[in-house]
C-alpha cells in the first residue's frame, strides 16, 4: 500500500473519532438538529466561516456557543451594535507613557472562535473590519500586519425578519462566509426534551471540551489532502459558471464561491469516511454554500422562486461526471 494512502487513512480515523466526540457533545445542547451540527463541523473542517440566519429564539447563538465550548480554544464573543467601532473588532495602537512607544492591543477578532451575535446590527464600516480577517487570516492596523490564530472561524448570527435598526450585509461580506444555514424550529419531541434539559439551567454549563485548537488545525490540514479528481473540479466550475448565465439570477457565484464549495465538499467527504470527493458531496453543499451569494432577479422574486429553487434547476441542467477516484 502507498504510504501516503495509509497515512490519510490513519488521519481520517482520527478525524472520525474527534468529530464524533464533538458532535455528541454539541447535540446534548442543540436538540434534534443533527444535520445542522453536521454542517457546522463541515465548515470547521473546511477552514471556513459560518453565517447562521433565522428568527429569534431558535438557538442561533446557542449553536455558536456550543461549538466554542466543545473546542478547547480561545473564544471571543462580540455583540454587534450600531455604536460598535472597527477598532473594537481589529484592535488599536495605544501610546505607552512608560516606554514612549505605541503598543498594539488586540481586538475581539484575535481568537480561534469568534462568535458574532446579530452581525447585521453593526454599521457597514464596522462590518468591513472583518473582511481582511475572514479572507486573509490577518489584521492590518496602522500599517502593521498581525496574524490571527490557527484555526480561525467566525460564526455570525443574524435575524432576517426584523429590519429596523439593521444594516444588510453587503455582497463582499456574505461572500466570505463559506456557508449559511437556518436552524428552523425543532420538532415537538425535541422541543419537549429541551424543556426538560434547558428549563432548569443552561446546558452549556456542563459542556466540556471534546478536542482542542491544535487538533482542529491538524484535521483541517488532513481535509486539504483529500483527493479531488479533475472531473469533480470541472463539475464545480460548471456549476458556478451556470449560475452566472442563469436568467433568474442577476448576480451569480464568484470564483471564491467555487473554492469554498470545493473545500466544503472535501470536508463532507472526510466526514463520510472517504479519502476522495464525489459529485454527491458537491451537490449536498451547493445550497448552504451558494444560496447566500446569489441574487435573484425581480421577476424571479415576483414569481415566488427561491435561491434553493434556482440552484436545484442549475444542478438538473449541469451534467454530472461519472463517479471518479
Amino acid at each position: 500500500m502507498d504510504p501516503a494512502v495509509a497515512d490519510i487513512d490513519v488521519d481520517l480515523d482520527r478525524l472520525h473519532a474527534v468529530t464524533a466526540d464533538v458532535q455528541r457533545s454539541m447535540t446534548t445542547v442543540i436538540e434534534g438538529k443533527d444535520d445542522v451540527v453536521r454542517t457546522v463541523l463541515t465548515v470547521l473542517l473546511g477552514g471556513g466561516h459560518l453565517l447562521i440566519e433565522d428568527v429569534p429564539g431558535v438557538g442561533k447563538t446557542m449553536l455558536a456557543k456550543a461549538l466554542a465550548r466543545t473546542v478547547d480554544s480561545t473564544v471571543r464573543r462580540v455583540q454587534f451594535t450600531p455604536d460598535l467601532l472597527p477598532s473594537d473588532i481589529t484592535g488599536v495602537s495605544v501610546f505607552n507613557q512608560d516606554t514612549h512607544e505605541f503598543e498594539f492591543r488586540p481586538g475581539a477578532v484575535f481568537a480561534n472562535v469568534v462568535v458574532g451575535d446579530e452581525i447585521n446590527r453593526a454599521s457597514p464600516k464596522t462590518q468591513s473590519a472583518l473582511l481582511e480577517a475572514m479572507e486573509e487570516r490577518q489584521v492590518t492596523v496602522d500599517g502593521r500586519t498581525y496574524r490571527l490564530p490557527d484555526p480561525f472561524i467566525v460564526m455570525a448570527t443574524q435575524n432576517p425578519v426584523e429590519m429596523e435598526g439593521t444594516y444588510p450585509l453587503p455582497e463582499a461580506q456574505r461572500d466570505r462566509f463559506m456557508a449559511r444555514i437556518s436552524m428552523g424550529y425543532p420538532d415537538p419531541a425535541a422541543e419537549l426534551r429541551m424543556l426538560g434539559t434547558h428549563g432548569s439551567g443552561s446546558p452549556l454549563t456542563d459542556l466540556r471540551p471534546a478536542t482542542d485548537a491544535a487538533t482542529v488545525a491538524t484535521l483541517v490540514r488532513t481535509v486539504e489532502r483529500l483527493h479531488t479528481a479533475p472531473a469533480v473540479r470541472q463539475y464545480v466550475v460548471d456549476l458556478v459558471t451556470a449560475t452566472r448565465a442563469n436568467r433568474y439570477l442577476r448576480l451569480g457565484a464568484s470564483p471564491r464561491a467555487g473554492l469554498q464549495l470545493l473545500r466544503a465538499a472535501r470536508a463532507h467527504a472526510a466526514l463520510e469516511g472517504r479519502d476522495h470527493v464525489l459529485p454527491d458531496d458537491v451537490q449536498h453543499l451547493l445550497v448552504p454554500v451558494l444560496a447566500h451569494r446569489i441574487i435573484l432577479t425581480g421577476d424571479a422574486e415576483l414569481g415566488g422562486a427561491s435561491a434553493a429553487d434556482v440552484l436545484a434547476s442549475v444542478v438538473a441542467a449541469v451534467p454530472v461526471p461519472a463517479a471518479p477516484r
